[in-house]
């Protein structure tokens, strides 16, 4: 464990809805934070960002690149090639779209840093994006009024800050749905997670899944995000899912399953890594199972780790979307087949890439909401705070948010999207194992985030 202090990030208001007086009371507030580190002044008035008087609406959206952690290239190349398939066919009611790019390095320093080019450049919003440091970045959002829409769900922040329009359930979705399922099927569990801030958020929600089901809670095992190696994490899970104590960890409440140990690696782009160190390992152990999150395997994951054979056979995993082969995804393909020129960053597998496509619908509709009207950061956040529902394809459910929403209660008041689907591993392919979403609003609600 390291030293770090956990704190919650959470609004003394955030049971009351966000009317547009209340979003620019919170933005008047923040820029003052804002204003003290942007090496311009703050010449720009918040709210009045855009750039619409020349006919260009700016929007930004960033991701990590060529870090030793978790990479998410191919949201800000989607984001690119969105920009210049909506060009192409006429643009946003008329007018143009400029999509500025920025890496944050997984860091908070640059995290900020593009966060203070959105404002520099009058970015209406920022779309698409992945970043530990919302800390880092929020405060100038904020500072500027500029709204953040379908970022990747990894904070909690994500779901608590009046200007956050997230599209999925995030990690909180993903892992109180996989806990759910895996409490009739395993025995014991082990959670391997990043040893980060972001990371300390995860046990709780598998935990939620988990006793839901009358299971015991998971054993939480820590590993660094950017290690070249995970034998002693592998290891270390191992043993503990193989115990034969049947009551499980002091503590636990429930009855562990009827079935053998499960492992649940959730380490990012890392997660390929570990399983590597785990099937070295699980030689010297009795079977166990895997389960993860999409995000933490994709089927490049699966095939690089032995697709048919791999250690993901048969495994769950818990996704926001439906899976890849849906047809429901053939508007975003018909974009990168005519406009991402074989970048081979942009997979649409990829639930990052999958991300950014459904948050530029999001910014898409509330654009075309405003007519023939001013396009800035002021305008955007009304429309989506004045109750405006987007539909997605249903890709997900229908999309409206209020400050009133159920998971207010334990401090998530944005996450208005708590489906997730399921999918296996089957013959070294991803596929559907049930129909439809799985709403774990009410799993969610059970959850100790304290």
């Amino acid at each position: 464990m390291t030293g770090r202090q956990r704190t919650r990030s959470t609004f003394l208001l955030r049971f009351i809805r966000p009317t547009r007086s209340f979003t620019t009371t919170v933005r008047s507030a923040g820029a003052l934070v804002a204003c003290a580190s942007l090496a311009a002044g703050c010449g720009l008035v918040p709210g009045a960002t855009g750039g619409s008087g020349d006919g260009t609406i700016t929007v930004m959206t960033w991701a990590p690149e060529g870090t030793a952690a978790t990479n998410k290239p191919g949201m800000p190349a989607f984001a690119r090639a969105y920009a210049r398939w909506v060009n192409a066919n006429g643009g946003l009611n008329g007018r143009k779209l400029e999509v500025l790019t920025c890496n944050d390095h997984n860091s908070g320093v640059d995290a900020a840093k593009c966060a203070r080019q959105a404002v520099k450049a009058g970015a209406v919003a920022v779309i698409g994006s992945y970043s530990q440091r919302s800390d880092s970045f929020l405060p100038y959002l904020e500072g500027a009024g500029i709204p953040y829409i379908g970022g990747y769900g990894v904070t909690n922040a994500e779901f608590t800050s009046p200007l956050s329009y997230p599209v999925n359930g995030g990690q909180p979705a993903l892992l109180a749905g996989l806990g759910k399922e895996l409490a009739a099927d395993c025995g014991r569990v082990a959670l391997v997670r990043p040893d980060t801030i972001a990371g300390d958020t995860l046990p709780a929600m598998l935990d939620a899944g988990l006793t839901a089901g009358g299971h015991d809670k998971a054993v939480d095992q820590l590993a660094a995000e950017d290690a070249t190696e995970y034998s002693a994490q592998a290891d270390a899970a191992l043993k503990e899912v193989t115990a034969t104590s049947g009551a499980g960890r002091a503590g636990n409440t429930g009855t562990a399953g009827k079935g053998g140990g499960c492992v649940v690696p959730a380490l990012g782009d890392r997660t390929g890594t570990f399983m590597d160190s785990f099937r070295r390992a699980r030689g010297d152990h009795p079977d166990v199972s895997t389960a993860t999150v999409l995000g933490s395997v994709d089927q490049s994951v699966i095939n690089s780790t032995g697709g048919a054979s791999s250690a993901f056979e048969g495994a769950y995993v818990t996704g926001w979307y439906p899976v890849a082969s849906d047809p429901r995804w053939d508007p975003m393909k018909k974009v990168i087949s005519e406009s991402a020129f074989s970048d081979t960053r942009i997979d649409p597998a990829d639930t990052g890439v999958q991300t950014t496509w459904i948050a530029y619908t999001v910014f898409k509709k509330a654009v075309e909401s405003l007519g023939g009207g001013a396009v800035t950061a002021d305008t955007v956040t009304g429309a989506l705070d004045d109750g405006l529902r987007i539909s997605t394809g249903g890709l997900t459910p229908t999309l409206r948010w209020e400050f009133t929403d159920q998971l207010a209660s334990i401090g998530f008041p944005r996450l208005v999207n708590a489906n997730v689907t399921l999918q296996t591993v089957k013959q070294g392919r991803l596929a559907a194992a049930k129909k439809g979403f799985v709403d774990v609003t009410r799993t969610l609600e059970n959850a100790d985030v304290d």
